[in-house]
């Protein structure tokens, strides 16, 4: 190589091959370095002063993850903040502002399962907030829930009645304060307007037209249905905000009554009323729940401050939802109509979907009924109701009516249990058609009154022909059911002037009432049926009190009352107070019938009055008075139901009331057709109930010799059994009322000279008597006998052993111990009154104590006895005129008692005698007293 070219090499780039790395230079530096990723799954920052979740997130930075892009953090962050309320509770009151308002915003969120989530906090957190709680926030949930339900995007939409069915399960009454703005959007949902071309085109029609968005992943059928369902349950929501009392309404008051025609009976406790303790208010239109037709109408508290409107309270506001909801309803229904029949073939098929939707819109079109009603104009606004869309609903409804459900073929499956399941789908199907055919009826028997019933003949006859079908095919209907049937029945047979097909309806009801095992809720509609039909107050129509059939079923009543006995005291109590309203109006059929089965009812071992509860015995008592004969067998009844317990003090004073009203010594001015109840039988019914033993059980106890019960003394043939305090104030309250009775009766010699012998013939001879019983006679004749009448040897004697008796068992009896007392002053109040008004009496008790030494232990006793007496100064005539043989019979005690020295129950017998006796004071002399 040449010099030259060498040094041109000098110059030159080296070229490098490829794959070749570029050597370092000597000085070159080294830059490399390593990074290792930090992964921080939690937040190490933690705030002790607000409480946290799993996650150890508290409720800022939970709310604050909701405004973040991401779909995934808000839903995590929603899921965050159910865990925390579910631990922390208490967050909820503290931010429950921020809670709402950011919970809220998410229902119009972009991505669905943030929606989902949020609908699930929703339904989490609404049963732990109250209303209150809930009310000063619920405008912005309400504004939210607004927008997202007027939303473009479809699913937006339908998470948004998600929402409202958690609303209107917990919040109600808040929602109805947003009713305008709210059926709104109802009707934007499934709506939309015309546009000015097609309304100038269409006339009267209205400017609302269904919409149908193929872009949903449901029919529009499907999603119609979800909005009308809501719609309904909104609407009844509404319904019950603006009744006057949110409490079910009867089924069996949408006939024509009107304003005054409505009357209820106010319950009047007349010894309440005496006392103090109810107060009687009348009202414009009597009742216990008066319809007061005020000119003004209270605003809720919660409206102020929300709006002006007054939704659907207001006339013109109804008026217009309806004018513009009723054809929309049409629409929906002509669209669920099989298209495929023209003429009005019986039977006509449904799909379950298009039958399920045909049922909202009939149920709406009932509570727009009921909205009217809540109206002061009401009949106007039917009239006007039935103007506008008679016509459409005759086409529409009764056209293919009564309709039927199409079964689906569905793809076999293994499953043992195939045939039931097919079975219970059959059954379910029926039941749901038979619901959709019986909401037609109702919202066509609506539109009809007694003015226009002439005008809807053909139409009613096909309801009248479907409704007796219904109920006389023999199955047993739900209560549901049935009280649709009833209401259509109701109306018609108020409003129709046709016997005969009413006598076809009532025959059909009556056949639903003949089968057995029926449940109680149907039973007490079928019984409030026939009763609300008889009890109907200002009933124009003649036709219903002449019915044969009503008059059949109350004849009834009585022998059902008796069957039934204690196993349903409810049904018992509806049964009793509709016989007691047929008998107050004196129904001829039905007081025969409760005169043949009267022994049954109020037999006093198992009759229906002892079996059941005492109140609901009061009744059954009240139906004695209206019986139109009164046997001595069914007096004798009544005695035992009186002395056996098994009616209260209370009940057994009314019966024995009543049963002197209904005797010739009642005190009417006018006596009553031949006296229902003899004097003979009145009198031995008193008789019985004085004793207050029968004489069965008077045979029984003379055999209780050695009952521990027993009590005796040597100076008296009268053994007393000793009663129970509660059987003992039963029988004195008996007592009382008995000789009230008696004092009634004009003679009363007379009266005294029957009780004298009733006593010589029943109890003269009987040794062992109950206490109550002695004290009980004792009372009733001292309280009764007259000056003028002298008693019988026998009536004496019996007297004197039992005033002796009872003044020695209450002297023994403990008077301290519990009970006693009551029983003491009982017993000693009537030997003092018999002793006072039968001066005889002293000088054959005293004759009686014979004293020997064989009573040494009943001495300190006798001597009690004789002390007590001498003790009472309205006794002091009557023991100075026995003066001397009181003297023989302390000397007795003297001398008979053994022992030194003298007792003090003996001094202190001695002083009594001669402070009372002995030293009287000059110039005091006896006052006449016949012996």
């Amino acid at each position: 190589m040449s010099k030259k070219r060498k040094r041109q090499d000098d110059f030159q780039k080296v070229k490098l091959k490829v794959g070749k790395k570029k050597p370092k230079s000597d000085n070159a530096t080294n830059t490399n370095f390593k990074t290792q990723a930090v992964h921080v799954p939690e937040q190490l920052k933690t705030d002790a002063s607000l409480p946290t979740n799993n996650r150890k997130l508290n409720v800022k930075d939970l709310l604050t993850q909701l405004h973040h892009y991401n779909s995934g953090v808000k839903q995590s962050a929603l899921t965050g903040l159910k865990d925390l309320v579910s631990q922390h509770p208490s967050v909820i009151t503290s931010h429950l502002s921020n809670i709402l308002s950011d919970v809220s915003a998410v229902f119009t969120d972009k991505d669905p399962t943030v929606r989902a989530a949020a609908v699930r906090l929703l339904h989490f957190l609404a049963p732990r907030i109250s209303g209150e709680q809930m009310a000063p926030f619920y405008p912005l949930v309400s504004a939210h829930l607004s927008s997202a339900m007027t939303h473009i995007v479809e699913g937006i939409q339908e998470d948004a009645l998600k929402v409202l069915d958690v609303l209107l399960e917990h919040y109600p009454e808040l929602l109805t304060e947003s009713s305008n703005v709210l059926l709104k959007n109802f009707v934007e949902l499934i709506s939309h307007q015309k546009f000015s071309k097609e309304m100038k085109a269409g006339g009267k029609t209205s400017s609302w037209i269904l919409s149908i968005n193929p872009n949903r992943h449901i029919t529009s059928q499907q999603w119609r249905l979800n909005v009308l369902t809501r719609l309904k349950k909104f609407l009844q929501t509404v319904v019950e905000g603006l009744s006057h009392s949110v409490e079910n309404e009867a089924i069996f008051e949408t006939d024509d009554r009107t304003g005054s025609e409505y009357m209820s009976t106010l319950e009047v406790n007349w010894e309440q009323y005496i006392n103090g303790q109810q107060q009687i208010q009348l009202y414009e239109h009597s009742g216990s729940q008066p319809c007061i037709a005020a000119p003004f109408r209270l605003r809720s508290l919660l409206g102020i401050g929300v709006g002006t409107e007054d939704g659907l309270s207001s006339i013109e506001n109804l008026k217009a939802f309806i004018k513009t909801l009723v054809p929309l309803l049409l629409d929906c229904w002509v669209e669920a109509s099989p298209s495929q029949l023209v003429a009005p073939i019986p039977g006509n098929l449904l799909e379950p979907e298009a039958m399920m939707l045909m049922m909202q819109v009939l149920s709406i079109i009932q509570l727009l009924w009921k909205l009217m009603h809540q109206q002061d104009e009401t009949q106007k606004l039917e009239s006007w109701l039935r103007n506008q869309y008679l016509n459409d609903f005759k086409n529409h409804f009764i056209r293919n009516f009564p309709y039927s459900v199409m079964e689906t073929l569905k793809p076999k499956k293994k499953d043992g249990t195939k045939k039931e399941k097919q079975g219970a789908a059959v059954l379910n199907g029926a039941d749901h058609i038979l619901a959709l055919n019986l909401a037609l009826c109702q919202v066509m028997v609506l539109l009809t009154n007694t003015s226009t019933v002439h005008l809807d003949t053909e139409w009613l006859e096909q309801i009248r022909k479907f409704v007796t079908e219904s109920l006389s095919d023999g199955r047993k209907l739900s209560s549901h059911q049935l009280s649709g049937l009833l209401m259509v029945v109701w109306r018609l047979v108020l409003i129709q002037r046709n016997r005969g097909a009413s006598e076809e309806l009532l025959r059909a009801v009556y056949t639903q009432y003949q089968q057995q095992g029926l449940t109680l809720s149907v039973r007490t509609l079928l019984l409030h049926f026939f009763s609300g039909l008889y009890l109907r107050e200002k009933s124009s129509n003649l036709l219903i009190s002449r019915s044969k059939l009503l008059t059949r079923w109350l004849a009834g009543l009585p022998l059902q009352l008796a069957q039934l006995g204690s196993r349903n005291p409810l049904l018992s109590a509806q049964l009793i107070n509709v016989i007691h309203a047929a008998a107050a109006r004196a129904n001829k059929e039905l007081l025969q019938s409760l005169q043949s089965n009267v022994y049954r009812l109020y037999d006093p071992q198992d009759g229906t009055l002892v079996l059941l509860p005492s109140d609901m015995q009061h009744c059954l008592v009240q139906l004695v008075y209206f019986l139109p004969c009164i046997s001595p067998e069914l007096l004798s009844c009544l005695s035992r139901c009186c002395t056996m317990g098994r009616l209260s003090s209370k009940l057994a004073t009314c019966l024995i009331r009543i049963l002197h009203t209904r005797s010739s010594f009642g005190g009417w001015t006018t006596s009553l057709q031949d006296s229902v109840v003899k004097d003979v039988d009145y009198f031995s019914f008193l008789f019985s109930t004085l004793t207050g033993f029968s004489g069965d059980e008077l045979a029984w106890l003379q055999n209780s010799n050695s009952n521990p019960h027993v009590r005796q003394t040597q100076f008296s043939p009268v053994r007393l059994y000793v009663t129970d305090l509660d059987q003992f104030v039963h029988h004195w309250t008996l007592t009382e009322v008995v000789c009230h009775c008696l004092s009634s009766i004009p003679s009363r010699i007379q009266c005294c000279d029957i009780l004298q012998s009733a006593i010589c013939k029943h109890l003269v001879g009987v040794n062992l008597l109950p206490d109550s019983t002695a004290g009980s006679v004792l009372t009733a004749v001292s309280q009764l006998i007259d000056p003028a009448f002298i008693p019988n040897e026998c009536l004496l004697k019996f007297l004197a052993s039992c005033c002796y008796s009872l003044l020695y068992f209450i002297l023994t009896l403990e008077k301290n111990s519990r009970g006693n007392t009551q029983k003491w002053d009982l017993l000693w109040s009537s030997c003092l009154t018999a002793l006072i008004h039968i001066p005889r009496l002293l000088r054959l008790m005293l004759q009686g104590v014979k004293v020997n030494g064989s009573s040494q232990e009943e001495l300190p006793v006798i001597a009690q006895v004789l002390r007590l007496l001498l003790k009472q100064a309205q006794l002091r005539q009557h023991m100075v005129a026995n003066a001397a043989l009181l003297q023989q019979v302390i000397q007795d005690i003297t001398n008979c008692k053994t022992g030194d020295g003298q007792e003090q129950w003996l001094t202190e017998l001695h002083y009594w005698f001669s402070i009372s006796i002995t030293a009287r004071p000059r110039g005091t002399t006896s006052l006449p007293v016949t012996y």
